[in-house]
């Protein structure tokens, strides 16, 4: 009985500490939870080993019909160089069945997220050099263990000072070319290791009136620029002040072939639209990075879902990277929702992490230093997950396209079920009833969206 007691209370300790812990996850200046880089971190922590399987299973999914595992080799190999560097080193691999009529198609996918290198008080060409230096031997590091295709932050190449809406941080923006600094850079890093870079950038297009834009430059193995995507989804919500420097890109939903598969770039606010996601699925993605700058207080609670749930519900790969870090500016700045001015937008929160078709995804980043995601990412599995949910084959495009041909419409009309025919009254004839009786009439006639008439009378 003693031991049957002492076993409750050591489990019961456990069980404590684990929900004072989540309850209490104060963010200290390190931008860590109490200590603890990620969620992950705190579960090894505080459930018990035995336990801990069924919680990774419910939370990070099962692929090929056990946890994701990591690539021993590759974190055998750059340990030593990354802690040296203080980059968090985090490995997956996500497999696929063996196939009879095609062989595995591996390729292994490199994700950076980094704090800026230089207070923002330092001169813009400083602050970028700077950047470009850590990022150079993070990149270096990931072409040691042949990484194929490698995805940076937004912008990564300046701070994120959208924020402020002050002009003079335009200075950052550059042309989507060699003639660019920014991917300059990214081509002399994708001919040194023959990978794919994708290279997120604030663009100014020299040929249409140096007009600012938010986009990502895809850089072939040889240095080559494939193309560029545009962001779709301008963000005006809290100290997202963007769309005081660029609006709404115009570049659709571009998937760009690659001798490591066909890939898509959906920046930042896009994961929020779930038809952003879908477009590039309908265009034949099989990897779709989501390059972001992030905060905690916005969209932490939220950002392990939407990666994972856009790799599931369209059947591809997910590579979601975030800034990390808090930046700090030299004025003080609001944007109209009842705070007091600040100089910071708040604490990126990195997490960065990797999601498969199978709905399985790798373990985060850290929250609070830079990082480097290395995953082994089998094509195969895309179409082998297409073919056991059979979303597609499934899928109602025809009355999608119908309705949504319908719905940009400005005479529009929701199907509903109900109002006039059922004696109720819908939307529209509400606010006429209020209007007419308010100014006395005893009566009105009303004729509905679908045409149906009626005759109100007040009391």
């Amino acid at each position: 009985n003693n031991t049957i007691l002492l076993k409750c209370i050591v489990q019961a300790s456990f069980l404590y500490r684990f929900f004072f812990t989540i309850k209490n996850m104060k963010k200290l200046d390190d931008g860590s939870f109490d200590g603890f880089e990620t969620i992950e971190e705190i579960l090894r922590e505080y459930v018990p080993e035995a336990k801990l399987r069924h919680v990774a299973r419910v939370l990070h999914g099962f692929n090929q019909g056990g946890p994701v595992e990591g690539l021993d080799g590759v974190d055998a190999k750059l340990r030593e160089q990354v802690d040296a560097m203080d980059v968090d080193l985090k490995t997956a691999n996500f497999k696929a069945a063996l196939e009879q009529n095609r062989r595995p198609r591996i390729v292994r996918v490199g994700l950076i997220q980094n704090h800026i290198v230089l207070p923002t008080t330092h001169s813009f060409k400083e602050q970028a050099q700077a950047i470009r230096e850590r990022i150079e031997d993070i990149i270096d590091a990931a072409g040691s263990v042949g990484v194929n295709v490698i995805c940076l932050q937004e912008a990564w190449h300046m701070p994120f000072a959208f924020c402020t809406r002050e002009r003079q941080w335009s200075e950052f923006a550059e042309p989507a070319s060699a003639a660019g600094p920014t991917v300059a850079f990214c081509q002399a890093m994708s001919r040194k290791w023959g990978m794919v870079i994708i290279c997120p950038i604030l663009e100014r297009d020299l040929y249409h009136g140096e007009t600012i834009w938010n986009t990502a430059v895809v850089i072939g193995p040889q240095g080559q620029i494939l193309g560029k995507h545009r962001k779709n989804h301008i963000p005006r919500v809290g100290d997202f002040n963007e769309s005081s420097y660029y609006m709404e890109g115009n570049t659709g939903h571009p998937v760009f072939e690659t001798p490591f598969g066909r890939i898509g770039i959906n920046i930042c606010y896009g994961r929020h639209h779930p038809l952003n996601w879908q477009a590039f699925g309908l265009n034949g993605a099989e990897i779709v990075f989501n390059p972001c700058a992030t905060v905690g207080e916005l969209s932490e609670p939220i950002w392990g879902i939407e990666a994972r749930n856009a790799a599931i519900a369209n059947n591809y790969f997910v590579g979601a990277v975030n800034r990390v870090g808090t930046e700090t500016f030299p004025n003080e700045f609001t944007s109209g929702d009842g705070r007091p001015a600040h100089k910071d937008f708040g604490h990126f929160f990195g997490s960065s992490y990797m999601s498969s078709p199978d709905g399985s995804r790798s373990v985060s980043l850290s929250r609070c230093r830079d990082g480097l995601l290395i995953t082994d990412c089998d094509l195969n599995l895309v179409r082998q997950v297409r073919d056991k949910w059979g979303f597609q084959m499934t899928a109602r495009y025809p009355m999608y396209a119908e309705l949504l041909t319908r719905y940009v419409q400005h005479d529009f009309r929701p199907q509903r079920i109900g109002g006039a025919s059922s004696g109720g009254v819908d939307e529209e004839e509400e606010v006429a009833v209020v209007m007419t009786t308010n100014k006395g009439f005893s009566g009105l006639t009303i004729t509905s969206g679908k045409g149906v008439t009626r005759s109100l009378t007040s009391s």
